[in-house]
């Protein structure tokens, strides 16, 4: 008997499918085209948010000289993390194993192949690509808390670690009829699995790298905002795969949850942009869009549970607390997460896997919430053992690689720029 892993949270039905043994009465599952097609083309999407979305929004934020290791980073971090996948991560994610960690029984993706549905209606292969998907974007975001100063080597001796160590078992949890998903913790895409978990460890190694020169005070502006614009454009339209492709079907929960996100969005940036025109005096560019990967990864975790009303609120929040929060991290903190992941990521992600408690009730237009107090306890329950694991986690990887490879590139390099001491590439030639 295949335990079936395709069966995750029922979305707007709001009902958390525990993982199921098929028996010989009921109806062997049926290759749907529809589902196939739209999981196909929803797997795509996520890899788009990563490459090239989130390369070129992060690159576009940094300094020319430091533009093509953000680049480097993002690329090198989705071939390892795909390797890993395939080798054990996926495994271990999303076997039976316990309710702390799956077994090996996937191991090099023994005994799943391209016939293999596994109680869904599409095959196991692309569900196993699928999740892939997120666990190269999940690292990536980290990656923007320790732009222009961090070895190479060092990021992807965390990235690897992190992976294995904080990612997958948060992922098994969640997703993989773990512990939390036993107790009908909600977390449609990602805003515990993903975003907390990146945003917290973010924070973190941001503190441990140190601050880039003269912060916070003479930091260098983005170098290419248009980039940043055409980077973020691209998570926006690749977050569709990201959560209405975790319905995990070609439905109606589907098509929902992508109207919700799109909302949450649009109200998301224009909240930042109100907001940063009354305190800086000028809209601008950079805002507008960061806004946007805000109100993103609030409704994540929400996006299948709430309606128009709930998203638009979330947006509302989004937008507004968020934005606050970068303020808070960098002056009031003094931690120099350079591109704003704990602030967006994390802040947002924590935020909507709190709120789905709420907007997901009746009252808010929201399905699968009967007990407001209820779910809430139990989002905060998943949520601070997310936050918990994830930071001592971190502070275990860290130590590991300061010894093994140490985390920051000397004054040197960071003063010419990692492009060409580590990379021996420029961005552009124009001479």
């Amino acid at each position: 008997m295949r335990i079936n892993l395709l069966r995750r949270t029922a979305g707007l039905a709001g009902l958390l499918v525990l993982p199921h043994v098929a028996s010989a009465q009921e109806t062997a599952p049926a290759l749907d085209s529809g589902d196939t097609a739209w999981m196909l083309t929803a797997t795509v999407l996520v890899l788009f948010m990563t490459l090239p979305g989130l390369a070129l929004f992060y690159g576009g934020l940094v300094r020319v000289k430091n533009y093509l290791s953000v680049l480097m980073h993002c690329f090198t971090i989705a071939c390892l993390a795909s390797v890993l996948w395939v080798i054990g991560l996926y495994s271990l994610a999303f076997s039976e194993g316990s309710a702390w960690i799956g077994d090996f029984q996937h191991l090099l993706l023994r005994g799943i192949t391209a016939d293999e549905l596994n109680g869904g209606t599409f095959p196991e292969t692309i569900f196993v690509m699928f999740q892939m998907t997120f666990a190269i974007i999940t690292p990536g975001l980290i990656v923007g808390a320790f732009v222009e100063r961090m070895k190479f080597s060092a990021m992807m001796l965390f990235s690897a670690l992190w992976l294995i160590i904080v990612y997958t078992p948060v992922a098994h949890w969640v997703w993989g009829g773990g512990w939390m998903m036993q107790a009908g913790t909600l977390d449609l895409a990602g805003g515990i699995v993903v975003h907390a978990t990146a945003g917290i460890s973010a924070l973190i190694l941001a503190k441990a790298v140190g601050p880039r020169p003269q912060f916070p005070k003479h930091v260098q502006p983005p170098h290419n905002p248009a980039i940043v614009m055409i980077g973020a454009s691209m998570l926006w339209v690749g977050w569709f795969g990201f959560n209405a492709g975790s319905q995990v079907a070609a439905n109606g929960a589907a098509g929902m949850t992508m109207l919700v996100t799109h909302i949450s969005a649009a109200v998301a940036s224009l909240t930042w942009m109100f907001i940063e025109w009354k305190q800086a005096g000028k809209p601008g560019l950079v805002g507008i869009v960061t806004g946007m990967v805000a109100g993103l990864a609030t409704i994540t975790p929400a996006s299948g549970n709430v309606g128009p009303l709930g998203a638009i609120l979330i947006g509302l929040l989004a937008g507004s607390v968020c934005y606050f929060c970068c303020g808070i991290v960098k002056t009031k903190w003094g931690i120099d997460d350079a591109l704003d992941v704990f602030a967006v990521h994390g802040v947002g992600g924590i935020m909507g896997s709190l709120l789905v408690a709420v907007f997901g009730t009746a009252a808010f237009g929201g399905t699968g919430v009967d007990d407001m107090v209820g779910q809430l306890i139990t989002q905060v329950k998943s949520v601070g053992f997310t936050v918990i694991w994830s930071a001592i986690g971190t502070l275990i990887i860290i130590a590991i690689v300061k010894t093994v490879t140490g985390l920051r590139v000397d004054q040197d390099t960071e003063q010419s720029g990692l492009d060409q001491a580590e990379h021996g590439e420029k961005a552009y030639h124009l001479d």
